[in-house]
């Protein structure tokens, strides 16, 4: 019913947003005498604002035509080079000729970023796609939003999404650099440990992990708690919806995507509040660039996805409240997963000093569970002034986090690396 109300909500407010785009167009119109007064830019911001916070936010482009090699700037085309109904891996293939221009016939190193399924798409991730573009062989997960997902084609959960990294890595073959950027952590671990169990020839020759819950006993944030302080049933009564019949998912019990922007939201309300505040006077004043930078941010950040709730369910359950990957009882299809099995995969962990979803000292936990990683094969880095975006991008990431990375990850790489040759295939649930 609370989903099915929310679109009623957007559909009333349509013709009203409508109007608001009409004023704003007439009111700033050069033909207008009260385009360039006082009361004529303040009706046109706030115009502006209210179709801003009104408005069905779709899912973000990635926007990354090019990307600069040894000074020559080189296209860039995102194509699907796997796929199955609830992910498909992006690869954001360089032009080749252009490619050997600028480099020579070098082969950089395959890196798989594996996005969060926690709400927003994957292009939250483009700052970090954009670093690595110049000098990798770039893939990243993109994860289906549930209202989408037909019912036909089945549940999703954290058995799953495992099996769905496990897949990707599969098709990218030896030597794969996998990074996990904050929800996928214990996921990805998880999927790690049990390639290395199998003693998997593609079994990553990296592992970084970035903000992420190994342990959300360390350091718990207010997510965590909130996790704690209710029982499962209480999430599946208030937070668990039918999608409308207007969406190709009808009928699906998902976590809608509005329900966690509006927690994230209130979590930092007042300083969104100012952002917008800010956007409306830099809009009377007529000051572009901060207001361009406001519009690009909130256009991301108000862009949301559905999850399962299979999937949503099971997390609360395993990574905020059992801990299971942490306490060694976290179980895949039948098998216990075993981070100690992973000998051969170097880690990085990477923290935010300021990060407020997950703490310090939780994604530092993957070190003492991974116990049979040599010594040598580790490392940790805490960023400095960040918090848990900051972690990921932002010029921090671009100058401070991604050069560690890099070097991490060239430490040990394989003479013997290649370019990938992917396999396009179907996973079936």
């Amino acid at each position: 019913m609370l989903y099915s109300l929310y679109e009623l909500g957007h559909l009333s407010v349509t013709p009203m947003r409508i109007a608001a785009l009409m004023q704003s167009s007439v009111l700033r119109s050069p033909f207008n005498p009260m385009a360039d007064t006082e009361i004529g830019r303040t009706a046109a911001a706030a115009a502006d604002l209210f179709e801003s916070v009104t408005r069905r936010y779709r899912k973000p482009d990635w926007n990354l035509p090019t990307t600069t090699v040894n000074a020559v700037e080189v296209a860039v085309t995102p194509k699907t080079a796997w796929s199955a109904p609830w992910c498909n891996m992006i690869h954001f293939e360089r032009d080749a000729e252009a490619l050997v221009a600028a480099r020579g016939e070098r082969t950089d190193p395959t890196v798989l970023i594996v996005a969060p399924m926690s709400g927003h798409y994957a292009t939250l991730l483009r700052d970090t796609v954009n670093a690595f573009l110049g000098e990798h062989e770039v893939y990243v997960t993109d994860w289906a939003d549930a209202r989408t997902v037909p019912m036909l084609s089945g549940r999703f959960d954290l058995n799953d999404y495992i099996d769905y990294v496990m897949g990707m890595v599969r098709a990218l073959g030896p030597e794969t650099h996998v990074v996990a950027v904050c929800q996928p952590g214990p996921l990805v671990l998880a999927a790690v440990a049990l390639m290395a169990d199998e003693d998997d020839p593609c079994t990553p020759a990296t592992m970084t992990i970035m903000g992420s819950p190994i342990d959300a006993r360390k350091s718990p944030t207010a997510p965590n708690k909130l996790a704690e302080t209710r029982d499962i049933e209480w999430f599946k009564k208030n937070m668990i919806h039918s999608v409308p019949a207007i969406y190709p998912g009808a009928f699906r019990r998902v976590y809608p995507g509005f329900l966690q922007l509006a927690s994230f939201m209130g979590m930092n309300l007042s300083s969104h509040v100012d952002a917008h505040q800010a956007y409306f006077q830099n809009l009377v004043k007529g000051d572009g660039e901060p207001a361009e930078k406001h519009r690009n941010f909130y256009d991301e950040y108000l862009a949301v996805m559905d999850l399962s709730e299979e999937f949503y369910i099971q997390t609360l359950v395993e990574v905020f409240q059992e801990y299971t990957l942490a306490n060694g009882t976290m179980m895949h299809r039948g098998r216990r997963v075993d981070p100690g099995a992973i000998t051969k995969t170097a880690l990085l962990t990477v923290e935010g000093e300021n990060d407020d979803i997950s703490g310090i000292g939780q994604t530092q936990a993957a070190h003492d569970i991974c116990a049979n990683i040599p010594e040598n094969m580790r490392r940790d880095y805490i960023q400095p002034g960040v918090g848990h975006y900051g972690v990921f991008s932002g010029r921090r990431f671009r100058t401070e986090i991604y050069p560690r990375m890099r070097e991490f990850m060239r430490s040990f790489q394989s003479a013997k690396s290649r370019t990938p040759k992917l396999r396009l295939k179907v996973v079936s649930e």
